[in-house]
């Protein structure tokens, strides 16, 4: 077999430091999903951070001691240091011993997008029992100290495990074989096998005797070390090794879960006091460990600067201010003007009968002794609107709805479909519902005609001179809006209905001496000659032919909306046994037409 030379490790810090390994490994992908990349923790290379155990670190007692933070390119390195606290002197043992072979961070601050993690803070090292960074191990728990200059180790992959030294082989290779033989006492007849072989044998014979186990951790050791060798050369085959590096020998244990603080314990015990699982998770799993409270811990050290640790638990629970969540809606106050003032029957399909008697040969005629008298002549014109069905439809999955106890969600539901269906059927009345010819959604406008784009014998058109300022357009739109007043044949005193910025712009109209020529709405209707100013927010924007709507003058009383029996609005409701859904439908069906020639008058502002 062929002979692969590592790189050599010098043992600087384990004069001072209990052990040494990776806190976390760069570019592997942990259990909760997401992965650490390049030099996210760069900047806290040098840094003293505490060590604690499982991540408790809310307790005193769990640090444990601290570790000094080295960055390498594949992750951030770790150098132990234990306390001399009773658990500090546990854990001490248990690394030695080789019992604990893994740590994990607890960071905030993070930086991350799509699961990848780019920069964050570590808070503090933990010796955990199994790590989801499958690369944070600890690779160097020291026995025992001394004040030698540090020892070199190179270590070779053959045949036989060899540990050769630089300085002295023979001490080197005893105090690896003390090593492998303290990891190989967790299994007690791998111990009286080791204890009674000859003092002679080599490493080799030692391998030979170790469980699976245990052969995982040295061949995983080995990994390590190849993978620190760095060979930029062979970028690919490092790769390749890195992947093979995610052997842990508690990968398998899927019941307890550590990276960062994501302890399902305590997630558990959250849950019962949130109230919720999912509130648990999202609560644990904001950040690679438990809190995030820049305020509350002093960096670098495990002291409170101030006040009560996690107070927030104290506060009181927010309310809302309403039963029912608001909706973000539009101005709906001119939804119900239209609705209500439209003209209703008791049928669907309009017909609209017309003589035509304003043409000469309608007129009444003088007679001259002697001549021929004459027949008058008019025309018959005639239009009919059929109905067309508008809908609203929705549905809801059981168990949200039994769920949901703060409030009725089906009365909810059903007052924004009725809300809307109203909005639409308005909008389609006054200037149609704006979706192409080609929608499948869209109101036909042969059945509900809007009176913006109706025929001129029904609909009069009036063109707004374009002015040079705001002012002076407005005051061309009042003058045009009272001398259109003639062409105007609807019933009664009518309604202009307009934009917010075209009633802003004449309100702000000043005379000469800076008076405002309308102080208030009512005065400008009654200049206007309409009974009163309604604002759409669904007529801004619009244009036709060039031209720019900026007011609809008409009486509401003149467009007719019908409807059979059945045919008005009716809410239906259905549940779907398969996919266990309410289901709900409101719609109607009904034509909608203005019945009067020449009953509106559309003020248009001319093209630029």
């Amino acid at each position: 077999m062929r002979t692969i030379k590592i790189r050599k490790e010098k043992f600087t810090r384990a004069q001072t430091y209990d052990f040494g390994g990776y806190a976390t490994r760069y570019n592997i992908k942990c259990a909760d999903g997401r992965t650490i990349r390049n030099n996210a923790f760069s900047d806290q290379d040098g840094q003293i951070v505490p060590l604690v155990y499982q991540h408790n670190h809310m307790n005193p007692a769990n640090v444990i001691g601290h570790c000094l933070m080295e960055s390498k390119d594949d992750g951030m390195y770790a150098w132990g240091s234990f306390n001399d606290t009773e658990l500090g002197e546990i854990s001490k043992k248990l690394v030695q011993h080789g019992d604990i072979r893994s740590m994990s961070i607890h960071a905030n601050k993070l930086t991350q997008k799509a699961g990848d993690v780019y920069h964050g803070t570590i808070r503090e090292v933990s010796l955990v029992l199994s790590p989801a960074n499958p690369g944070a191990v600890i690779e160097y728990p020291i026995l025992e100290h001394d004040d030698d200059e540090p020892t070199e180790c190179v270590i070779y992959s053959g045949e036989e495990l060899e540990l050769i030294h630089s300085d002295d082989t023979d001490e080197l290779q005893k105090e690896a074989e003390e090593i492998l033989r303290h990891a190989d006492e967790e299994d007690s007849d791998e111990k009286k096998k080791a204890e009674d072989k000859d003092d002679d044998k080599t490493v080799g014979d030692v391998y030979d005797a170790m469980t699976d186990e245990q052969k995982s951790v040295v061949l995983y050791m080995i990994d390590q070390a190849i993978n620190d060798k760095g060979n930029s050369a062979d970028k690919e085959d490092d790769d390749k090794g890195e992947e093979d590096m995610k052997h842990n020998v508690f990968e398998n244990d899927n019941d307890t879960l550590q990276h960062g603080g994501i302890d399902f314990d305590a997630m558990m015990k959250d849950a019962k006091r949130l109230g919720s699982l999912r509130e648990a998770y999202i609560e644990h799993s904001a950040e690679l460990a438990h809190a995030e409270d820049d305020n509350l811990v002093d960096p670098g050290t495990t002291n409170l600067t101030y006040g009560v640790g996690n107070l927030d638990y104290l506060f009181p629970d927010a309310r809302t201010l309403t039963n029912t969540p608001e909706f973000i809606k539009r101005e709906q106050d001119w939804v119900q003007v239209v609705m209500n003032g439209t003209h209703h029957t008791p049928f669907s399909r309009i017909k609209s009968l017309f003589a035509d008697i304003t043409a000469d040969e309608a007129r009444a005629k003088g007679y001259t002794k002697g001549n021929l008298k004459t027949e008058e002549v008019f025309g018959l014109l005639k239009r009919t609107t059929t109905p067309t069905t508008i809908y609203k439809k929705q549905k809801m999955d059981r168990d949200d709805v039994i769920d949901i106890t703060d409030f009725d969600v089906i009365a909810w539901l059903k007052s924004e479909m009725r809300m809307m269906l109203d909005e639409e059927i308005a909008r389609a009345i006054l200037v149609g519902d704006g979706r192409g010819n080609s929608s499948d959604d869209k109101i036909n406008e042969q059945n509900v005609r809007p009176i913006y784009t109706d025929d001129p014998f029904f609909a009069h058109r009036v063109t707004v001179a374009r002015g040079a300022d705001d002012d002076i357009t407005a005051k061309n739109f009042i003058r045009m809006a009272v001398k259109s007043r003639k062409e105007y044949k609807g019933s009664g005193n009518p309604t202009l209905f307009t934009t917010e910025d075209v009633l802003t712009d004449m309100l702000l109209l000043e005379d000469d001496i800076g008076h405002k020529l309308y102080k208030t709405e009512s005065e400008l209707a009654t200049a206007l000659r309409v009974t009163k100013i309604v604002t759409v927010p669904v007529m801004e924007n619009l244009s036709k032919d060039g031209k720019e709507l900026m007011g609809i003058i008409v009486n509401l009383t003149d467009y007719n909306v019908g409807a059979d029996k059945g045919g008005a609005v009716s809410m239906f409701e259905d549940f779907d046994i398969d996919y266990n859904q309410q289901k709900y439908l409101i719609e109607t069906r009904c034509p909608g037409a203005l019945i009067k020639p020449k009953s509106a008058i559309i003020l248009e502002k001319a093209a630029a």
